[in-house]
């Protein structure tokens, strides 16, 4: 059977509204008042809700309207309805208002500079006036972004539970340290009992479930750093040990201020990245234009 075919709804969202108004304001007088109608018009709209459908959402205990145990059922509904009516009408308003004025771009440090200055240069060619913030992220903050409605969008190595997401790239990341390093003096393929005895130079997650015991090896010197260039500075200057993406240090490794760790092919590790939409029904022109440019970018 298609939608069409099928018989109206009989109840409007006005009365589903009073009804979750009753149980959430504790009362017939509460919800009028909330509201802003009758306490008659109020309780008028939830007996035609009983009529309809031939049952009774609420039992009257002294002054108090109780739910019943279809009553909690019809709550839990309700807010259902009501929430994805919502919705709907944000996402229309989006799409009726044309290009976005602000978008938020979550993006994960892993992720090349070079490519998100490609696809920022792209999109601002075709959307002047749409103003984009960026919020660099480690190790789970850009899913997190997507979490708490901050990022309309997030280059990510984790999709949250409910999203999905779109393959970007795999990151290639090495171990490298100075050449002047004493990893590099040993003269032979390292072993992980090797990096245990010298400085680990990582970057802090910004994530805030972040956990700080862990890390990428097991060490027990080492430096933590909120930003990647800091942490990339320190391995030059020979105090350390890390891996980072190739891309960051393409200039450092021409320039031999780093060199890759011979640690028998577990100097490289790799990591899918994803381009999420936080809410594709809703996404107006812009974050769907960003979606397809980032993607795009993401081709080898």
């Amino acid at each position: 059977m298609n939608l069409i075919s099928r018989s109206a709804p009989h109840i409007s969202l006005e009365q589903w509204r009073s009804l979750v108004a009753v149980v959430e304001a504790g009362g017939y007088a509460q919800a009028a008042e909330a509201l802003h109608k009758s306490q008659s018009a109020v309780s008028y709209a939830v007996q035609k809700i009983e009529a309809q459908l031939g049952l009774r959402a609420f039992e009257i205990h002294g002054r108090k309207a109780v739910l019943t145990p279809t009553g909690h059922m019809l709550y839990r509904r309700a807010l259902a309805l009501l929430g994805e009516a919502g919705d709907l009408e944000q996402a229309a308003r989006k799409l009726s208002a044309g290009w976005e004025a602000e978008i938020g771009l979550a993006v994960e440090v892993l992720y090349p500079p070079d490519r998100l200055l490609a696809a920022l240069a792209r999109f601002g060619a075709e959307a002047p006036r749409t103003r984009i913030e960026v919020i660099e992220s480690v190790l789970g903050g850009a899913a997190e972004a997507l979490l708490g409605g901050q990022a309309d969008i997030a280059v990510t190595p984790t999709i949250p539970p409910g999203f999905l997401g779109r393959p970007l790239m795999n990151v290639r990341l090495i171990a490298v340290a100075s050449p002047d390093h004493p990893l590099h003096r040993l003269g032979r393929p390292l072993h992980e009992i090797d990096l245990r005895a010298h400085r680990h130079l990582p970057v802090r997650a910004t994530s805030a479930r972040r956990d700080r015991r862990t890390t990428t090896v097991e060490v027990e010197q080492r430096w933590t750093f909120s930003s990647m260039g800091m942490s990339i500075a320190a391995a030059c200057g020979g105090h350390g040990f890390a891996w980072y993406p190739e891309a960051h240090i393409r200039g450092e490794l021409a320039a031999g201020r780093l060199k890759p760790l011979p640690l028998g092919g577990a100097e490289e590790r790799f990591v899918e990245l994803y381009c999420v939409v936080a809410d594709p029904d809703g996404a107006g022109p812009g974050v769907r234009r960003l979606e397809e440019i980032l993607v795009e970018e993401g081709v080898p």
